[in-house]
Parts: structure tokens; C-alpha cells; sequence
């Protein structure tokens, strides 16, 4: 992985200084440095009501009693989308837009969940997964399945309103 990270630092400068160097002999200075300054807002407001749709997706999922996987992998890649628009180049720009797209980024999100590995910590009871904790005297205060027997009843208060004034702190 770090390799990787350090090849992608080191060629997509290289790549963007000479698409500048091409647009830039193309359209002229002021041109090109319009371009990216126009595609860096453009991006950003894209990047805005994409994000809002997504969460207001998210929210929907969640009402339904579904999980969101798909959309909040989404929202990471907005974010990431974001990120390569306000960078300066054509070349991030055009992967930037390419994520914005929400075909192409929904295809995208399907893949990365197909090589997801979730992995949990085993013994534990909290939902499906692996977070276990234990109360004072051992015993797990969230788990739901206690031991022993359940009584199920009503009751009442008899006695005078004394009771009552007593039991308050002021």
C-alpha cells in the first residue's frame, strides 16, 4: 500500500504539470488558470448537492430499518471527489467528476463493497459483531438475555400524599 501511495505521489504531479504545460501552450496562461480556478467551484457545488442527496438517501435506508452500506460508501467517495476537484489539475479534475457522476459512482461503490472485508473482535455481544463489556460484578449491564426469571405486574401506591412530600428533595 505505501508503495502504491508513494507511485500516486510521485506520477499524478509529473501528469498534471505537463497537461498544463499542454493546455497552457493550447489556451494560453490565463485561460488554463481560469479553467482550473471554474472547475474547482463548479466541483465544489456539484460536490454539495450530490453530498445532500446521498445523506437524505442514507436517512431514507435508515427509516426503513436498512442499512446504508451503499450510501455512506458513497458519501466517502463524495468526499474524496471533493477533494480531487479542489486539487489543481485536469487529471484529478476529470476523476473528481468521474466519482461525481452517481452511475458511475454507485458501479464504483458496488465494487469496492465486493472486496470489503469486515472483520470483528469475537466474544462479544453487542449486535453482530465483537465489542463485549462487562458490569461490576461481571456481568454484561447491555446484554439483553439476563438469566433468571421475569415477573411481569402492576402496582400501587397507598398511603397519604405525606408520603409523597417527603419523598421530594425540596
Amino acid at each position: 500500500m505505501f508503495a502504491v501511495l508513494l507511485l500516486l505521489f510521485i506520477f499524478v504531479p509529473i501528469i498534471e504539470i505537463g497537461l498544463f504545460i499542454q493546455v497552457g501552450g493550447f489556451l494560453g496562461l490565463w485561460p488554463t488558470i481560469g479553467l482550473v480556478l471554474l472547475t474547482a467551484f463548479v466541483g465544489a457545488s456539484l460536490v454539495r448537492s450530490q453530498g445532500l442527496q446521498t445523506l437524505m438517501s442514507v436517512q431514507t435506508r435508515l427509516q426503513q430499518g436498512e442499512m446504508p452500506a451503499q450510501q455512506i460508501l458513497e458519501g466517502v467517495m463524495l468526499a474524496v471527489s471533493g477533494v480531487l476537484l479542489l486539487t489543481p489539475g485536469f487529471m484529478t479534475d476529470a476523476f473528481g467528476m468521474l466519482v461525481l457522476l452517481p452511475a458511475p459512482r454507485a458501479v464504483m461503490a458496488k465494487y469496492l463493497m465486493t472486496k470489503m472485508v469486515v472483520k470483528t473482535v469475537s466474544g462479544g455481544n453487542f449486535g453482530a459483531g465483537g465489542f463485549h463489556q462487562q458490569g461490576p460484578f461481571g456481568s454484561n449491564p447491555f446484554d439483553d438475555r439476563q438469566q433468571g426469571d421475569t415477573f411481569e405486574g402492576e402496582f400501587e401506591r397507598k398511603g397519604d400524599d405525606d408520603d409523597d412530600d417527603r419523598n421530594k428533595l425540596n
